[in-house]
């Protein structure tokens, strides 16, 4: 366990919470039910939201205690017993309330309700549940999972599953027959009929699936620049979930570079962004998200500068991103994710995030990044050296509107500062490339390749280590002038 040194240095978040005095009563009885309902969390009190420590009088100590533990007995449901402790740092008291995750949820304020009173944990913040997140808590209680309710509006024999069928069979080299179906869970028998469940319905290509779930597809975007102001490309993927991730991740690989480094005397392919770590992320977008959610579908977004990957649902409580190299297995679907790791489409449970973790460690000029969005859980992989354009109107390089020395081309007329980013992606892909490999990589000249290589040196954003057969290239600062 950390040291409440080290605790007081962290941030706010999903559990973790500061409050410099004891706040009113309803207040702290959201945080609490809202820990409840999800990981678990912690509150120490006689910290402010700034992380300074300004303790408790000493004397109140007691009094506090019994002021919380009266408070969530009168004011929480069902019951819930924090863990209260005494804590001194800097010769200063606190009180830390440790509340562990319920295994009775929805919790809520007794004085609204559960419908209005249930709260969940987003981000740093307490948020009132919706009523799908609600039916989601209860389904948690009674140990069931949304993708394993039955759907009573078309027997089995009435729903379209081909597709499916074919490629459960190719992938497993088994017939998708009535027995496998039932061992799989994707039916079940409701007076003497066969019904599908959901995830048979996000499984199938019927009409019935975009009549029950239209927002169980991935867009894939290709955005011009870093923002999402104009498209070069997009793709709805609408089809049977079990196809979604694999098109998604060939959307992905249309979009980014692929180089070559030379090791020896072999030339080895090489991708701008970790491939192996964007696959598994966007597989466990479509296999973990929140199907319960209506609205929202998963976005695969690429821009000049990074991938972003973000799916409906926050994390699964015992999920936690900021220890990847450990096994983490919690699946929310519990039907699809079986069918899912037979297709081959997922692998062995809890492996994911220690692959992700292992790949980026191969990509360090790529930057692993994860924030809780709303209802929604995103991931973003960012270039850490890309450069994007100078000035409104696309500026100049050297700040006053000149020619580059001695070939009189105009800087507003040709697009060196896209020249720039192309050129320090390689160098952080590949440190030893040379200037000839740049520039049959970028599709120019080797003199108009060493000719903006000239600029980053002369701004200090790159230099040479080496000579130009066996040296190495290195990136100083990624900052224009």
């Amino acid at each position: 366990m950390d040291h409440i040194s080290q605790i007081i240095e962290k941030q706010e978040g999903r559990r973790l919470e500061f409050k410099g005095e004891l706040p009113a009563n309803s207040d702290l009885a959201k945080t609490i039910v809202a820990f409840a309902n999800d990981a678990g969390g912690d509150i120490y009190l006689g910290v402010d939201d700034d992380r300074t420590v300004v303790g408790l009088p000493e004397d109140d100590l007691p009094r506090i205690e019994e002021q919380i533990s009266n408070m969530v007995y009168d004011r929480c449901y069902p019951t819930i017993l924090p863990e209260i402790s005494f804590l001194t740092i800097e010769d200063k008291h606190l009180i830390r309330i440790r509340i562990y995750r319920g295994s009775m949820p929805p919790y809520y304020l007794k004085s609204e309700g559960k419908i209005k009173g249930t709260y969940i944990r987003v981000g740093s913040n307490n948020r009132v549940a919706n009523e799908s997140i609600v039916a989601e808590l209860e389904r948690r209680r009674r140990n069931v999972s949304f993708d394993s309710e039955i759907v009573l509006d078309k027997t089995v024999d009435e729903l379209d599953i081909h597709t499916f069928s074919e490629l459960y069979e190719e992938k497993t080299e088994e017939p998708l027959n009535a027995q496998v179906l039932r061992k799989l869970e994707l039916v079940k028998t409701e007076q003497g009929n066969e019904y599908p469940t959901n995830a048979l319905i996000l499984l199938s290509d019927d009409a019935l699936r975009f009549e029950m779930f239209p927002n169980a597809k991935v867009e894939c975007a290709r955005f011009k620049g870093v923002d999402s102001e104009e498209f070069i490309d997009q793709k709805s993927i609408m089809g049977s979930i079990a196809m979604q991730a694999e098109e998604a991740y060939n959307f992905v690989l249309r979009h980014i570079n692929k180089g070559a480094k030379v090791e020896g005397v072999y030339t080895v392919s090489h991708w701008e962004y970790p491939i192996k770590a964007i696959r598994e992320i966007i597989r466990n977008a479509v296999v973990h998200r929140q199907y319960s959610l209506t609205g929202k579908d998963i976005k695969v977004a690429i821009y000049d500068d990074m991938v972003e990957i973000t799916s409906p649902g926050l994390l699964p409580p015992s999920i936690d991103y900021t220890d990847m190299e450990s096994r983490q297995s919690d699946a929310r679907n519990k039907v699809i994710a079986p069918v899912f790791k037979r297709l081959g489409i997922i692998d062995q449970w809890g492996n994911g995030l220690k692959l992700v973790a292992t790949e980026m460690k191969r990509y360090p000029h790529v930057e692993f990044r994860w924030r809780e969005v709303g209802l929604s859980f995103q991931v973003q992989f960012i270039q850490k050296y890309y450069v994007g354009e100078i000035g409104g109107n696309g500026g100049n390089l050297g700040g006053n509107g000149g020619n580059l020395g001695g070939n009189g081309g105009n800087l507003a007329n040709v697009k060196d500062q896209e020249l720039k980013n192309e050129i320090l992606n390689l160098i952080a892909h590949f440190n030893s490339i040379t200037i000839q490999q740049m520039a049959d990589k970028i599709g120019i000249s080797k003199r108009n390749c060493e000719r903006v290589i000239a600029i980053l040196k002369e701004e200090g954003i790159i230099k040479r280590k080496g000579s130009s057969r066996t040296g190495s290239w290195i990136i100083i600062n990624n900052k224009l002038r």
